[in-house]
């Protein structure tokens, strides 16, 4: 009980939709939710900029990004891992 344990970090799953930056991709994350009046599932999307040093990440990459201490004024997320690379036109 004594030990200490490093917090729980959110993670979330979303797709590169633009790698124009330098050490950043901006990542859109899409999630289904229950209309509160309706019942029906709606879709709702948001937009996180993720800090990638190396700027291996590219367009339609699947990705993986984790909240961390803010790095910019627009970022506070990190990509972790690649989930699936994309398939090339």
């Amino acid at each position: 009980m004594t030990e200490l344990s490093k917090p729980l970090r959110r993670t979330l799953v979303g797709r590169v939709v633009s790698d124009k930056m330098q050490k950043t991709v901006t990542v859109l994350v899409e999630r289904q939710v229950k209309h509160p009046v309706i019942g029906k599932y709606v879709g709702q999307s948001k937009k996180y900029h993720a800090h990638d040093e190396a700027g291996t990440y590219k367009m339609g990459d699947t990705v993986e990004i984790a909240e961390s201490k803010p790095i910019s004024r627009t970022k506070s997320w990190v990509v972790t891992r690649l989930i699936e690379a994309s398939k090339g036109i």
